[in-house]
C-alpha cells in the first residue's frame, strides 16, 4: 500500500489506442458467432483466427522492433485482447504468446533471442505453451516434481504436466522443472530455488520423450496433459541461470494476469451490451423486460463493477510498463475484472432466460468461457491470500 510506487506513472482515460481497436474489430468481424460455435462444437483450434491475428502483427505487439515485433506497451497488448473478447472472439487460443515470450525476452541469452524472437514475431514459430501446472501440486509451484537432470550437454526431463493449454498447437514451450529436488535443497535456501526454465522445441520432442494427450473440458481451451519420459533438452535451451528459474517467470505471471484481465473486461463489455439490447427489445406483459428493476439493476451493477475493474487494470498496466512493482495491482485487477465479467455473464444469462441456453445466442458459450477467469491463471482465493499476506501484512494463511 505504498503510494510512492505510483508517483510519476500516468494512466490514460477513455478509449485509448483507437487505431488498434478498430483494426482488431475489423478482424473480429470476419469471425462471427457461427465460427466460434463450430469451433466449440468440434473442440477444434481456431487456426484461421490465430493466423489473422498473427498476420496483422498483433501477437507480436510486445516483441521489440529489433526482433521484428511492434514494441508496444503492455496496455496496448491488453487492448488487443480486450477488443477480441468485446467483439465476440476468444483470444485464449493465442494470448499466451504475448506473455510467455517475455521470459525469453528478459532472461534469454542474446543467442536465444536472436534465434527465436524474429520467428515468433513473424508467426513462423508459435510459443503458446507454458508448462508449469502438475497433477499433484496445483498452485504450489515450489513443489513441482518434474525433474531435469544434467547429462553432459543435455538435460533429461521426466515428469508430468496438466492443464497445459494449446500444447498440441504450439511449436515451442516454456517448461519449468526442478533441477534440484525440493527435499535435497539446503534448508537455508529459498523454496523457489532449484527450479529452472527451459525452452522446449515441441516439434522435435513429440515422440522422443514427450507425449501430449488432449483433455476434454467444459470450455474449448485446447487443454492437454503432457508426459515426459527421458526427454533430452539441449543445455543451450536453459533460460537464465540453473536453479533460478522461478524469478524468470515471476514478471511473466504479472504480465499474464494483466493481459487476461483485459479479456475479462472485454467479456463484461460483451455481456452488458448483449443483455442491455435484449432487455430493451424483449417484450413481455406488453413492455420491455428491461423496464423491470429486477432485470435492469443486475446489468447496471455489472457495468459499475466493470468500470472500477478497468481503472485498476489500467493502473496495473501502467506500473508494469514503468518497471515498477505491480504484484498488488496485477492481482487486485485480476480479482476485480474476473468478478465483473462473471457477474455480467450471470446478468446476461438471467436476462435471456431460456434463450440464454440456446447455442445460437452465444450467451451460454461465453458464460462458460468467462467462468475460468476466477480459477486460472490464479484462483480468486489465492489472490485474496496474496493481498492478506503481502499487502496487509497478516500471517500467511496456507
Amino acid at each position: 500500500m505504498n503510494s510512492d510506487n505510483d508517483s510519476g506513472v500516468t494512466v490514460t482515460l477513455g478509449e485509448d489506442y483507437p487505431e488498434i481497436r478498430e483494426g482488431v474489430r475489423r478482424i473480429c468481424a470476419d469471425f462471427p458467432g457461427e465460427y466460434w460455435r463450430d469451433i466449440d462444437r468440434r473442440e477444434a483450434y481456431p487456426t484461421e483466427f490465430v493466423k489473422a491475428m498473427s498476420d496483422a502483427g498483433y501477437l507480436a505487439s510486445l516483441i521489440p522492433e529489433e526482433f521484428g515485433g511492434a514494441g508496444l506497451p503492455m496496455r496496448a497488448a491488453g487492448v488487443i485482447l480486450q477488443e477480441c473478447h468485446a467483439n465476440g472472439c476468444y483470444a485464449a487460443a493465442c494470448h499466451a504468446q504475448m506473455y510467455t515470450m517475455g521470459t525469453l525476452l528478459r532472461h534469454g541469452s542474446p543467442e536465444q533471442k536472436a534465434k527465436y524472437l524474429p520467428k515468433i514475431a513473424s508467426g513462423e514459430l508459435r510459443l503458446q505453451a507454458f508448462g508449469v501446472t502438475e497433477p499433484t501440486t496445483g498452485t504450489d509451484t515450489t513443489r513441482l516434481k518434474t525433474r531435469a537432470v544434467r547429462d553432459g550437454e543435455h538435460y533429461v526431463v521426466t515428469g508430468q504436466k496438466v492443464w497445459i493449454s494449446r500444447a498440441a498447437h504450439s511449436d515451442l514451450m516454456l517448461l519449468l522443472a526442478r533441477t534440484t529436488p525440493f527435499d535435497d535443497q539446503d534448508p537455508s535456501r529459498k523454496k523457489t530455488d532449484g527450479l529452472s526454465v527451459f525452452l522446449v522445441d515441441m516439434r522435435e520432442a513429440r515422440g522422443n520423450g514427450m507425449e501430449i494427450r488432449p483433455l476434454s473440458a467444459m470450455i474449448n481451451h485446447n487443454a492437454t496433459e503432457i508426459f515426459f519420459d527421458g526427454l533430452r533438452v539441449p543445455r543451450e535451451n536453459l533460460i537464465g541461470t540453473e536453479g533460478k528459474g522461478f524469478r524468470c517467470i515471476l514478471d511473466g505471471m504479472n504480465a499474464e494476469r494483466i493481459l487476461v484481465s483485459h479479456e475479462s473486461i472485454g467479456d463484461a463489455q460483451w455481456f452488458i451490451r448483449t443483455a442491455s439490447k435484449y432487455a430493451t427489445e424483449r417484450i413481455v406483459f406488453d413492455r420491455p423486460i428491461g423496464q423491470n428493476q429486477g432485470v435492469q439493476f443486475p446489468i447496471a451493477r455489472a457495468y459499475a463493477e466493470m468500470q472500477g475493474a478497468d481503472m485498476m487494470l489500467r493502473k496495473a498496466a501502467a506500473l508494469f510498463e514503468a518497471g515498477r512493482p505491480c504484484g498488488e495491482d496485477a492481482n487486485v485487477a485480476k480479482l476485480l475484472a474476473s468478478e465483473a465479467a462473471w457477474h455480467a455473464a450471470e446478468a446476461c444469462m438471467q436476462t435471456h432466460g431460456g434463450f440464454g441456453y440456446a447455442r445460437e445466442y452465444d450467451v451460454e458459450r461465453r458464460w462458460r468461457e468467462s467462468r475460468i477467469q476466477q480459477i486460472a491463471p490464479i484462483s480468486t482465493n489465492l489472490v485474496l491470500a496474496y493481498i492478506g499476506e503481502h499487502v496487509l501484512g497478516m500471517p500467511r494463511s496456507y
